[in-house]
């Protein structure tokens, strides 16, 4: 702070100096060099004032103004396919109708693939085919399955879906 003001006496030196020499090259034009010579130090002792006030107290790191001037990030879209898979299994978890008609093809589509790695068809149906898939996962896979007779009938529920699941993931 004692540096400032020394600062500022400094530049109201420098002023008055400025002054009595403008009085002796324009000697008639006193009010105006008087005016001048206000506005100056009234200029050096804001300049003076504001950079004793940005040392007291920095700006913040980043300011209001830069952070509303930067694009926005692109919103993450959740991937369609996904959102639909989950929407089936929880469908088909609830209602016999969503498994066997929504859920069911999913399920023999991935199987179907999974055994063709091995050499396998899903709708051949063998022994080995049914061992490979095991009982819940043939069952729901299997290309006889008979669609319900009630479709507001229960699902397979979420802990049969999961285990099928994990069965089916391990393949």
């Amino acid at each position: 702070m004692i540096q400032a003001v020394l600062r500022w006496i400094g530049f109201a030196v420098t002023a008055t100096v400025v002054l009595l020499v403008a009085r002796q090259i324009w000697p008639g034009r006193q009010e105006l060099e008087l005016d001048v010579f206000v506005l100056a130090l009234g200029t050096l002792g804001l300049i003076v004032l504001a950079s004793e006030v940005r040392r007291i107290a920095p700006p913040a790191d980043e300011s209001v103004l830069e952070t509303a001037l930067e694009p926005e990030p692109p919103e993450v879209r959740p991937i369609a396919e996904l959102h639909r898979l989950d929407r089936e299994l929880t469908m088909g978890s609830t209602r016999a109708f969503d498994l066997h008609y929504r859920l069911r093809p999913v399920l023999r589509e991935i199987a179907s693939a999974r055994l063709e790695q091995r050499g396998m068809t899903l709708d051949s149906g063998t022994p080995a085919v049914q061992d490979v898939l095991g009982e819940e996962l043939w069952e729901l896979t299997d290309p006889d399955r008979e669609p319900p007779d009630n479709r507001l009938a229960p699902g397979a529920g979420l802990e049969k879906l999961d285990r099928t699941i994990t069965r089916l993931e391990r393949l």
